[in-house]
């Protein structure tokens, strides 16, 4: 099994995403890195924070997000433990990434920079 975690958390912002950068800029101090006008991050190397204000692309509720080194192997992984693909694989700025649906219910993504 390949090393797999936890290192960036997704949070919907399309309806007040100036707001709320500002409010976790304010409250924690966090300093984020605009990639467009409506999606902006965090880039502290640990868990990461990014704010999803796209209005076609945002979830309703927050991604978490798993890093891997070897994203195809995490894709076959997911189907052979029956996980549900929600969106295959597909680029975006600093990586490829997929979404899948856990028996629970629960959306998550897995992501790579390879």
């Amino acid at each position: 099994m390949q090393d797999a975690r936890i290192d960036y958390v997704e949070l919907p912002s399309v309806t007040a995403h100036e707001l709320t950068r500002a409010f976790y800029t304010r409250a924690f101090g966090w300093t984020f890195t605009d990639y467009g006008p409506d999606y902006s991050a965090t880039g502290t190397g640990t868990t990461d924070v990014g704010l999803n204000g796209q209005p076609d692309d945002a979830l309703a509720s927050p991604l978490p997000v798993i890093r891997v080194d070897d994203l195809e192997a995490a894709f076959q992984s997911v189907i052979d433990a029956n996980g549900v693909i929600a969106r295959p694989i597909f680029a975006f700025p600093g990586g490829r990434r997929f979404h899948f649906i856990d028996p629970g219910g629960n959306e998550l993504a897995v992501w790579s920079t390879k």
